[in-house]
């Protein structure tokens, strides 16, 4: 079918690339006309169920090779050769500990502790959040919750847990109140980033307990459990920031958590850091056992209180954290397990790191034994390199950190000759042509070498990083790729001489040379040049 009719107000020619989610050819050539009549192009989120569209259409569309509008195929037809897992420890740019994953509109939201570095006992000051679609590639989203959120705390920013509810989300923690004690507050935000504000303004409870986590039943009744070394619980109230009747204590027996031998003064295994969750209309308590160092056990039961069953070890000791806490998921068709060890550089019982692993339950419901690995859990599909990409989705790194950005979320700082990020298991189906990076440098900045695969992996682009003059003072640069094809791992390597070098904001590949995302205010004029970046909608277009 020949593009023609109305032209775009665009110099030469303009080439669109709309990614229309679950519709057929016949659809998208019925759109034309709409699409003719404006000077630029929207493009959906993309789906596994992708058709690209391109339409090059203009006053002098003829000075392009071809005129015609055409269908290709779906973008994710290219599949891996080898399945990508993650990298242990999923979090490299910070010590992060005492994983509490919460699953939100088709996304893992990762809720962390933090570890100061060099530190010889807990030094904890602050929480952090990250995210994945993909269990591989994990998106920063910094501390939306820290001591600084509880005026009347001073230390111990310890484990919880984040729960959704009436559209909010609620982070339960524990942390030392400024009389000594530790205690159980209850941040609350509109969104699962954050920013979380104290509900409160005081504990929810206090009785020296620790760790607490969070379930909401069929019926809509919310639990509460927490407690080393005793477990208790209470039920909390529908606005999940007050609960009903008493803290109830649980009956810690050897039936009920296992026995643990050497001490009797503690006979059970259970020690801290518990993790309640129902599946399949059995419910598990899984929790760090005996000390230390820790191991991870669980029990079962019929309801939310109980009565308990031991189950047996899920996690050995191991690893060179003497601690451990679990996190419990099911997540796109399979079970995950989040724990934490000392496998950094640096790392240690005072200086941990999460991990992940996937797992599969028993015919009767047991959770088998699960062993820590480097290697983690599989990539969930893959990650798509043509929509904008945060540089602070990261499935392993070196040298950098990350930090809020003035343009709003987190970019990349710390960037240094020789430092890298790697992503995991990018579909770059029929080829790559173009990068377009979002960069700052208060320097003379460097460059970013694009690479397959591995940090001497095949070099396809590189570009080029001026100063901007200042490590908030934004621009995007663009540079041409070739050779990155089929579903990769993608290396961003950094070089440049002496000190810092830049900062890094976000990225996205195109396939149609010097491609970016152009669009001024959410207007559907095809911008110039001087306005590429400015983007409010997704718009996909190069003008030539």
């Amino acid at each position: 079918m020949q593009a023609a009719g109305r032209q775009f107000r665009s110099p030469r020619y303009t080439v669109c690339r709309l990614l229309i989610e679950n519709i057929s050819p016949l659809k998208i050539i019925s759109t034309l006309d709409l699409i003719a009549a404006t000077s630029g192009c929207y493009c959906t989120r993309e789906s596994a169920q992708i058709a690209v569209l391109d339409i090059i259409h203009g006053p002098q569309a003829n000075a392009h090779p071809s005129l015609t509008m055409k269908v290709s195929a779906p973008l994710l037809t290219a599949a891996l050769a080898s399945v990508a897992t993650a990298d242990n420890p999923i979090i490299q740019t910070i010590y992060s500990t005492d994983p509490a994953p919460l699953v939100h509109n088709g996304r893992v939201y990762l809720y962390t502790g933090h570890d100061e570095p060099g530190s010889t006992t807990f030094v904890m000051k602050d929480w952090r959040v990250f995210s994945s679609v993909d269990m591989v590639n994990w998106q920063d989203h910094g501390s939306p919750m820290s001591l600084a959120t509880f005026s009347w705390a001073d230390a111990n920013a310890w484990a919880g847990q984040t729960i959704q509810r009436n559209g909010k989300f609620y982070w339960y923690a524990s942390m030392r109140r400024r009389n000594g004690a530790m205690a159980v507050g209850v941040g609350v935000s509109d969104s699962p980033t954050g920013p979380f504000r104290d509900a409160l303004g005081r504990p929810l409870v206090e009785n020296w307990g620790i760790d607490p986590t969070v379930w909401i039943d069929d019926d809509g009744q919310a639990y509460m459990y927490w407690g080393n070394p005793g477990l208790w619980y209470v039920k909390l109230n529908p606005d999940m920031v007050s609960y009903s009747g008493d803290i109830n204590t649980v009956t810690l027996t050897t039936t009920g958590f296992g026995t643990r031998s050497g001490n009797a003064e503690r006979p059970t295994t259970y020690e801290e850091g518990s993790w309640i969750y129902k599946r399949t209309g059995k419910y598990y308590m899984v929790f760090a056992a005996s000390c230390c160092s820790e191991h991870i056990g669980y029990s079962t039961g019929p309801g939310p209180t109980g009565p308990w069953t031991y189950g047996g070890v899920v996690m050995p000791t191991q690893g060179s954290s003497f601690t451990n806490h679990p996190g419990v998921i099911d997540y796109q068709g399979s079970s995950y397990f989040f724990y934490h060890n000392g496998a950094l550089p640096g790392g240690g019982g005072y200086t941990r790191s999460v991990c992940v692993e996937s797992f599969t339950y028993g015919a009767n419901g047991s959770i088998p034994v699960i062993n820590m690995s480097k290697d983690g859990a599989p990539q969930v599909g893959t990650l798509n390199p043509y929509v904008r990409q945060e540089a602070e989705t990261i499935a392993w790194e070196s040298g950098v950190q990350t930090e809020p950005c003035s343009e709003g979320g987190m970019n990349v700082l710390s960037i240094n000759n020789g430092d890298y990020i790697k992503v995991k298991g990018v579909a770059f189906g029929s080829g790559a042509k173009s990068l377009t990076a979002r960069v700052s440098s208060a320097t003379s900045g460097g460059k970013i070498e694009v690479r397959l695969n591995s940090t001497g992996g095949t070099l396809v682009g590189t570009c080029n990083v001026p100063g901007t003059g200042g490590w908030q003072t934004w621009t995007n640069v663009n540079c041409a790729v070739g050779g990155a094809t089929g579903t990769r791992d993608l290396f961003f390597r950094f070089t440049g001489a002496g000190g810092e070098l830049f900062r890094f904001n976000w990225w996205q590949f195109s396939q149609i040379a010097g491609l970016g995302l152009y669009c001024y205010r959410g207007s559907l004029t095809a911008v110039s040049s001087s306005l590429r970046g400015s983007v409010a909608k997704t718009v996909f277009a190069d003008e030539q």
